[in-house]
């Protein structure tokens, strides 16, 4: 493969390292990579609470990492749980977002989620240092010293060899600074040792490409791309780049999303056995998603029903899903919740306990407006009711206005209209 032609720049991905817990850690006036500190979800919305977030130190001591339930963590007292709050870490992901607005101009700057962003530096490194390290030294250091948050940096002349040297290499630096560049590629990339290391490589891909011999970086970047885009269409042509370093990503550049579908999950806070206690949640979030279909000026032509049972299922099953086309494109929320209700009856056995629903509106448009039917009357004056509740809402608050079934045992609605995330937005310490 011949990358002597791929555009090349210096782009960093930045990690705040264990950013829950360092965000509590240092709040709380403790040293986030020897404090032993864990976040922990609400135990009742989890089965005994889920582990969001460890510190350094925690994962070192006990081995905790984000999969752990309050039930695998270990009785000891120095070890420091404590519930999320969202709210904040959202506002140190802002303020983290602002310190790197001091060294990149908006357009080079994409936040990635709320713990890792995307810096394109190619242009503006000469104005803060002698040379990029510097430059991410400078950075990490602006970051330590005004937030008291550790980074950690993957370097490389695109976003994924970036991405690579961060998640690979640039923890295992004494400086939390790892490096990729187009001549480092058969050395730093080639040769990781779990093809699953790499980003945008999961088990299932991982899965595919061992079914065509493939179980090594080294082996993905000698296969056929002609038969990877064969056997695994246009994501074997892209996994075929990875493997090369390649990405011809343009931060800078405008990408329109194409929405194919929006939607809503839940776990829920016990079993449910009640199927009129598990159709309560169903049209609550069914509603959720037909709001979100109005915010975003969109329609549905189709919904799309998840249920997983309990673990404590007397039946092998796992839960089901299944979609439905619609015969008109809708924002009704009504309409919605009867095809999702009619999916439920349909495949719910009436006996499995239910702990997990997950709702989505597909086969999205525009919206234009209501489909006519010669022979019902029109329903636009419920959407235009609709399209009130949400103006009422968006000015007073989500409970503001609601359903009445809301209020039937069941219902969840009340309760996570004060969480952010699906986590509890918190307070502060005092």
């Amino acid at each position: 493969m011949d990358t002597s032609e791929e555009p090349r720049g210096i782009f960093l991905v930045i990690d705040n390292k264990s950013f829950y817990a360092t965000v509590e850690c240092t709040m709380r006036g403790l040293n986030p990579l020897t404090t032993p500190l864990v976040v922990m979800s609400e135990a009742e919305n989890t089965n005994g609470g889920l582990v969001l977030a460890s510190s350094p130190m925690a994962k070192k001591l006990y081995g905790i990492s984000n999969v752990n339930r309050q039930r695998d963590l270990p009785r000891d007292n120095h070890l420091i749980v404590v519930p999320p709050r969202m709210n904040t870490y959202i506002e140190k992901n802002i303020e983290v977002n602002n310190i790197y607005r001091e060294f990149v101009a908006d357009e080079d700057l994409l936040p990635y989620s709320i713990d890792e962003s995307i810096l394109d530096i190619t242009h503006s490194w000469k104005l803060f240092g002698d040379d990029p390290i510097e430059v991410v030294k400078k950075i990490q250091k602006t970051v330590h010293d005004r937030l008291k948050l550790v980074t950690t940096v993957g370097v490389g002349e695109n976003p994924l060899q970036a991405k690579i040297a961060l998640d690979v290499y640039a923890k295992h630096d004494p400086r939390f600074i790892g490096e990729i560049t187009y001549d480092t590629v058969k050395e730093k990339i080639w040769s990781i040792p779990e093809i699953t290391d790499v980003w945008g490589i999961n088990e299932r891909t991982a899965k595919r490409l061992a079914g065509l011999g493939i179980h090594s970086m080294a082996e993905l970047a000698h296969a056929d791309p002609f038969i990877l885009k064969e056997k695994m269409g246009v994501i074997g042509a892209q996994l075929y780049a990875s493997a090369w370093g390649i990405d011809r990503t343009d931060l800078a550049e405008e990408v329109l999303p194409k929405d194919k579908s929006l939607g809503n999950s839940q776990v829920l806070p016990r079993d449910y056995t009640k199927a009129e206690e598990i159709e309560v949640v169903i049209r609550e979030i069914g509603s959720q998603v037909a709001s979100r279909l109005r915010a975003h000026d969109k329609q549905a032509g189709g919904v799309y029903l998840s249920i997983g049972y309990s673990l404590s299922t007397p039946t092998e099953e796992t839960g089901f899903a299944h979609s439905l086309k619609l015969s008109d494109s809708t924002v009704d929320s009504n309409l919605i919740n009867e095809q999702l209700l009619y999916l439920f009856y349909t495949y719910w056995d009436g006996v499995s306990p239910v702990r997990r629903i997950s709702v989505a509106a597909t086969r999205l448009a525009d919206r234009y407006g209501e489909q006519l039917d010669l022979f019902n009357p029109p329903k636009y004056d419920m959407v235009k009711l609709e399209d009130t509740v949400d103006s009422i809402r968006k000015r007073f608050g989500k409970t503001s206005i609601m359903r009445a079934s809301s209020l039937e045992k069941g219902g969840t609605f009340i309760e996570r209209s004060q969480l952010v995330g699906g986590h509890a937005g918190g307070q502060s310490l005092e």
